[in-house]
């Protein structure tokens, strides 16, 4: 009698274990270990081990821009010539409305990555940020002379030319 009432009470015991461990790996994904370059669109690169990137890129898209700056700016200092990083501390700072520290960035991330598209047209938002249309402009000008169909750059222009930028929020 004994032995029974002990085989279904390890039964019982398994079954609950099972359920529970069965439930529980169910909700397990597998790490997936990314590319070592990750490139999608208009978004900055990544490099293994470049978390404070990874991290600030997404805190960006999210909108938390203050969490952004900061992930960003750990990554700088990490890897002081991660270009990438210094783009997004640069527009983070932009959208905190630190123009001063969004201007330093942008000067270090010229220095790093050359005169390019994805710089000029963000120097060129930062100032539409900022109400300085001229110099807007003239940097969103020569990001499109680089890149006449990029439609990131095409429509931050037509934002500038359509006086939108007032309405929409997007002024100081």
């Amino acid at each position: 009698m004994r032995s029974r009432s002990t085989f279904r009470h390890a039964a019982r015991l398994g079954l609950i274990v099972g359920l529970l461990t069965g439930f529980g790996c169910g909700n397990v994904r597998a790490q997936v270990v990314p590319p070592p370059y990750i490139e999608p669109g208009y978004a900055p690169r990544f490099y293994l081990g470049d978390e404070d990137t990874q991290r600030g890129w997404a805190q960006f898209i999210r909108g938390n821009y203050g969490l952004a700056q900061l992930h960003y700016r750990r990554a700088v200092e990490v890897t002081p010539r991660n270009g990438a990083a210094w783009i997004g501390l640069a527009a983070s700072y932009d959208r905190i409305g630190r123009f001063d520290l969004a201007d330093r960035a942008y000067r270090q991330a010229l220095r790093i990555e050359g005169e390019n598209h994805v710089i000029l047209n963000n120097m060129g938002y930062s100032y539409l940020l900022r109400g300085n249309v001229r110099k807007a402009r003239r940097l969103l000008d020569r990001a499109r002379l680089l890149a006449p169909e990029d439609p990131t750059v095409v429509n931050n222009i037509a934002i500038l030319e359509s006086g939108q930028a007032y309405f929409h929020g997007f002024g100081p």
